[in-house]
């Protein structure tokens, strides 16, 4: 074996390369290639194929929420907490100047009743007249007795559900009543969507088409927060329609809301009343995203 390879490796790089036969594709350097497009055996058809729809329908509805106006009443353990806190602010907080000058008044007419008192002190500021701090506080105790607080709790206003100035502690959700099928039922307001629309703006029409249209909402961000989806009865369901898909929106009521629904379709809730109204599967659903504040 080391012959053959001793007389290979004595002879030159040309004559190496001279041994090799040459083939047709080699002489012409490169294989011919057609850079012309394959035609395909089926062409492509120049219509456009319909679009399949889908056999739910789809639904946008808005959960408008009016947040607590006033504080919540204190547990008593929170009130036992806020009285221990006011106790330590008072033990360990300096005077303010009221306090100050309190005390300067008290001294000042201690001075006044004493043997030795000097009224040349008084006759430097003048016949300014002075006001004690004790009749600033007399003065102080007569506007607190003419101020008449609003009432936390109305129980006439708190009774009636149609208005949005119930239950200031609370927050309140809006439903409307609203034709499903051949009956109607408490729902958060919904609409159907519409070709050319994304789903918040179904939820603004849907928000926007209530009969109180004065509520002025901000909606929170473009994704639902959830999502209800039914299916119709056997008896009503078609190819083209097995049922309907719910997406749900967050949004928050403005200030510059009506007082009162101009009828009885809209109601405010609290959400311990919401299951009053919403059948057990829809309730299960708005649950999750709706919060107690």
């Amino acid at each position: 074996m080391a012959a053959p390879c001793r007389r290979m490796a004595s002879r030159s790089f040309v004559q190496f390369l001279s041994s090799f036969s040459w083939t047709p594709v080699g002489r012409a350097g490169c294989r011919q290639f057609s850079i012309a497009p394959v035609c395909r055996a089926t062409p492509q058809s120049k219509t456009v194929m319909e679009r399949t729809s889908s056999p739910w329908t789809l639904m946008a509805a808005v959960c408008l929420q009016r947040l607590p106006v006033i504080s919540a009443d204190c547990s008593p353990i929170e009130q036992q907490f806020k009285e221990m806190m006011q106790q330590m602010e008072l033990e360990k907080s300096l005077l303010s100047d009221h306090e100050l000058r309190l005390l300067e008044d008290a001294e000042r007419m201690s001075r006044k009743q004493a043997d030795d008192y000097d009224s040349d002190e008084e006759e430097s500021q003048g016949n300014q007249e002075i006001m004690l701090t004790q009749d600033l506080e007399d003065t102080w105790e007569q506007k607190l007795k003419s101020f008449q607080p609003v009432l936390r709790v109305r129980a006439d206003v708190d009774k009636d559900l149609t208005t949005v100035e119930r239950c200031l502690a609370s927050s309140l959700v809006l439903l409307a009543e609203q034709q499903v099928g051949g009956e109607k039922q408490w729902l958060l307001p919904q609409a159907p969507w519409q070709e050319g629309e994304t789903l918040r703006q179904t939820a603004e029409r849907a928000l926007s088409s209530l009969p109180a249209a004065g509520f002025r909402a901000t909606f929170l961000g473009n994704a639902p927060c959830g999502v209800y989806k039914y299916k119709l009865p056997k008896a009503a369901r078609t190819e083209s329609s097995i049922g309907t898909k719910v997406f749900f929106f967050k949004a928050i009521l403005a200030d510059s809301a009506p007082f009162k629904s101009p009828n009885a379709s809209l109601q405010w809730l609290k959400k311990s009343e919401l299951q009053q109204f919403l059948k057990p599967a829809y309730m299960m659903k708005v649950d999750r995203f709706i919060l107690s504040l």
